[in-house]
């Protein structure tokens, strides 16, 4: 049985970057539509459906935020990444506030928004699997609803934002957690004070999870944290 292909929406007006960018996702599994124009992208998007979307910002005919305002008119979950040669605070703070999942400044790696962009697949699948809220964590068992985290019989009550960092951390075991979306998603907003605060609450999970030699959650420089735990085995 073959899984449905995930689909894309590339908006990208310089032809020999957006064509090497389809090429590349494309042999990487994915289904790419790549558009000239944010007209030409809106058009696109109006008529069919994409798992996320990846905008150059500088675009004619319609800027990457004016795309992703209308976007987000029609569709108020699908991911959005810009990609963008400007680095300002302020256009990155615009981004943000339409909704974008993330940011890539021009110069990049074909490798590093692969990254993104499976990164973010995966934060969207661990969103939808709302039936999950018990995870075996090691030795640890952590029941998501009840805030509740057990070990050797015995339970542990946990804040709300223990438990929201906790779930995130399950939800992407084995794989990054990357911080702007940890803060975004529990804080609202990723600024230099919600930043220290999580940095604060890594150290209290860390604490909670020590009495199992082989639970822990590392640091992924630059990019964000990681639960490592041992895989469940499936029958």
């Amino acid at each position: 049985m073959n899984e449905e292909k995930v689909r894309i929406l590339l908006c990208e007006d310089d032809e020999n970057l957006g064509m090497l960018l389809r090429e590349y996702l494309m042999t990487k599994g994915y289904d790419c539509d790549l558009q000239p124009d944010g007209e030409a992208g809106y058009k696109a998007f109006s008529r069919n459906k994409y798992d996320l979307c990846v905008l150059d910002v500088m675009m004619p005919k319609k800027d990457g935020f004016a795309l992703a305002a209308d976007i987000r008119a029609m569709n108020n979950e699908v991911p959005i990444i810009f990609l963008t040669a400007k680095s300002m605070k302020e256009d990155i703070l615009q981004g943000f506030k339409l909704g974008a999942d993330d940011y890539l400044s021009k110069p990049f790696s074909m490798e590093e928004l692969l990254y993104r962009i499976e990164s973010i697949l995966r934060r969207v699948r661990g969103k939808k699997s709302k039936d999950v809220v018990t995870y075996q964590i090691g030795g640890f068992t952590f029941d998501a609803q009840k805030q509740s985290l057990e070990f050797d019989g015995k339970a542990k009550k946990l804040t709300t934002k223990e438990s929201e960092l906790l779930n995130l951390l399950a939800a992407n075991a084995n794989n990054i957690l990357e911080r702007n979306f940890a803060l975004k998603t529990i804080w609202v907003d990723d600024n230099y004070f919600n930043a220290r605060s999580m940095d604060v609450y890594i150290t209290k999970l860390r604490k909670l999870l020590k009495d199992d030699p082989n639970v822990a959650i590392i640091n992924i420089h630059g990019k964000g944290y990681k639960l490592i735990m041992p895989q469940v085995k499936e029958d």
